[in-house]
């Protein structure tokens, strides 16, 4: 099939649905646009979508898949810029949500769960012109953030 244009949302099942709208609106910022039954959507600020995120309650004793199980492994959400991911990952650690960050050459990535574990990925998009040896490759590098942070230009008032 090559109709698919882009991923439009995920749904994800969680334990507890007040718990998990809470993490998503405070730490990615998200809106919750509806609400129906078991289910909340969430919608990122500034989304063209009806909804980004869908997160379905299963209740507290549902098990939880042991690692390394087959199925998703993350979600990758896009922040807008190095600064944008330097203050999401305050707010992560701020959390204990942080597990991790890596720099993959076309992309810089903070990695981290929420509070049922399922795994997500906030990173930015280096401009395409940029990736040179990375157009083809993903490296799992340290991520530099004296380095990254100096490549930013000064806002301007």
């Amino acid at each position: 099939m090559t109709f698919i244009r882009r991923l439009n949302h995920a749904v994800l099942f969680v334990s507890n649905l007040e718990r998990s709208v809470a993490f998503y609106t405070q730490v990615f910022g998200f809106d919750v646009i509806a609400r129906e039954g078991p289910m909340a959507f969430l919608r990122a600020n500034g989304s063209e979508n009806h909804h980004d995120l869908g997160l379905m309650e299963v209740g507290a004793r549902s098990p939880r898949p042991p690692r390394g199980s087959i199925g998703l492994y993350h979600l990758g959400w896009e922040l807008p810029g190095i600064r944008e991911l330097a203050a999401a990952r305050a707010e992560l650690v701020s959390v204990h949500a942080l597990t991790g960050e890596s720099d993959h050459g076309a992309t810089k990535s903070l990695y981290g769960v929420d509070p049922d574990g399922n795994e997500f990925e906030l990173m930015i998009l280096l401009p395409r012109s940029e990736w040179k040896q990375y157009e083809a490759a993903a490296p799992v590098m340290p991520l530099d953030w004296e380095k990254e942070l100096k490549r930013v230009k000064p806002r301007t008032a």
